[in-house]
Parts: C-alpha cells; structure tokens; sequence
C-alpha cells in the first residue's frame, strides 16, 4: 500500500501495483516533447528515441509486475495532437507494456461527470489531479487526500466499463 508521497513524481516510484490515467483533452501539444509534436505536425519520421526515458521506466514497472493503463476520452474527427499521440505516442508505448483505452463519445454522451478532468490514480489510493492551462500546456498536478481515492476508482471504473482497447479502435479509427 502506497502512502500520500511529498510530491507527484514520487508517486511514479512508490505504487505498488498500478497507476491508472485519465486523458480528457484533445490537445496536449503545450506539454511534453514540443518539439516531437513539430515534428510529427511537419511530416517527419518519428525519430527512433522518441519518449525513450517514459519508455524506460513503463518497461521497468511492467517488469516488476505493475500495471500502467489509461483511457483517454475523445471524439472524433482527431485533432492533430490527437493523431500525434495516439499515432506516436499510444502505438510505441503500448510495445513497452503500457494498457491504453479509448472512451469515443463521437456518437454517445458520457459516462462521467462533466467536470471529471485529468487525473492518475495509483493503487487505487492516491488520486492526482493534472491541471492544463490553454494550449494543453502542463499547470501542475494537486495529490488529493487518500479520503478522495474511492471518488475516483469510481471515474475510473466507469471509463473503462464504457471503452474499447486501444489496439481495437486504432484499427477502425486510426489515421
């Protein structure tokens, strides 16, 4: 059982069987590697050591056997960060091992709330609120009290009840 960490990252190190995220934005493209996203947006091959360091680490929780998943909750047409991510990002992260979902509400409405927002979820414990600011650009993350974590394992719970895998989706949807 993981305890409240002092920051976000620590989180990363300290659970102990699974980390669960919930995606809701379709642009991401002011966070993370930037200058991929250009490079994605300008038709160039994605490089060979794209998101390596994430990759590292996925392989390296799989390995002791925990579990990194995700839903990401969207609609279609996909925005062009949308097409980078899951194109990119989703595809060469799901080989080292993490789980990816696809809650499309492009024909129906929502399972949750409509102010759920972004959020990781670690052994069902510890919730972590993701803040964006426009652009997708990264505000910061808020650890909630572990009097919070029922709250969300019940988003997370109904994310997945209403999607398909990833690999599933991509097939009819990809881009």
């Amino acid at each position: 059982m993981i305890s409240l960490a002092k920051s976000f990252g620590d989180l990363f190190d300290d659970f102990v069987h699974e980390a669960f995220r919930l995606e809701t934005l379709s642009d991401y493209s002011g966070s993370g590697n930037t200058d991929a996203y250009r490079a994605f947006v300008d038709g160039h091959p994605q490089p060979t050591d794209y998101n390596a360091e994430w990759l590292a680490e996925v392989r390296s929780h799989v390995a002791s056997g925990r579990r990194l998943y995700r839903v990401h909750v969207l609609t279609r047409p996909l925005t062009p960060y949308l097409r980078f991510e899951l194109g990119w990002g989703y595809v060469t992260n799901a080989a080292a091992g993490e789980e990816f979902f696809v809650l499309d509400l492009t024909d129906r409405s929502s399972p949750l709330p409509d102010d759920v927002g972004d959020f990781w979820l670690f052994d069902s414990v510890v919730a972590a609120l993701m803040r964006y600011v426009e652009g997708g650009k990264f505000a910061g993350a808020e650890v909630l009290p572990e009097d919070r974590a029922a709250q969300f394992v019940a988003y997370r719970d109904a994310a997945l009840t209403h999607s398909v895998p990833f690999a599933e989706w991509w097939a009819k949807h990809g881009e």
